[in-house]
C-alpha cells in the first residue's frame, strides 16, 4: 500500500495552483471537476453540509510521490483552517532537498514561515520549519539527513 493523495480545500484553485507551482514546481496531473456539482446526492457523498457547491477539484502532482488534491468550495460559510491541536488532519509535509532554497521560493511565492527551521527532534542533520500558505493553514517542510 502507498498514499495515493491527500485532499485540501483553498479559497481559489488557480491561485493555489501557481503557490505550489512557483514554491514547489508542481504540475497539473488533471482537473477532476470543472463544472460546479452540487445538490443532495454530492453533499451526502462528500459529507457536506447542505447547499455546499464543488467549484472545482484538481490533481497536482509534487515530484514521485502522492498527489496533492486540490478543493474549491463555494455557497457556504467556511471555517478556518484548523491548528495543530485540533483533531483530524492539520497539516501536510512536503520533502525538501535544501531547506534554505524550499523557503526562499515559498516566500517568492507568498507563504510565511512561523519560526527559523529547527532539528528534527532525534536527528540533529535533518531540519523541518511550519509555513503558512497564502490563504493560510500550515504545511510543513522537512529536509531528511542524507
Amino acid at each position: 500500500m502507498n498514499l495515493d493523495h491527500v485532499g485540501l480545500t483553498v479559497p481559489d484553485i488557480d491561485r493555489a495552483t501557481e503557490f505550489f507551482a512557483r514554491a514547489f514546481g508542481a504540475r497539473v496531473a488533471t482537473d477532476i471537476v470543472t463544472e460546479p456539482l452540487a445538490g443532495p446526492e454530492v453533499e451526502a457523498g462528500l459529507g457536506l453540509a447542505p447547499g455546499t457547491v464543488v467549484q472545482r477539484v484538481r490533481t497536482l502532482r509534487l515530484g514521485d510521490g502522492a498527489a496533492l488534491e486540490l478543493f474549491e468550495m463555494a455557497g457556504v460559510e467556511q471555517s478556518a483552517p484548523p491548528s495543530l491541536a485540533d483533531l483530524g488532519v492539520h497539516h501536510l509535509a512536503i520533502a525538501v532537498e535544501d531547506m534554505s532554497e524550499a523557503l526562499r521560493l515559498v516566500g517568492l511565492a507568498g507563504g510565511r514561515p512561523l519560526a527559523d527551521p529547527a532539528p528534527v527532534p532525534g536527528s540533529e542533520s535533518s531540519l523541518w520549519v511550519y509555513f503558512s500558505p497564502p490563504w493560510g493553514g500550515l504545511i510543513e517542510l522537512v529536509q531528511r539527513a542524507g
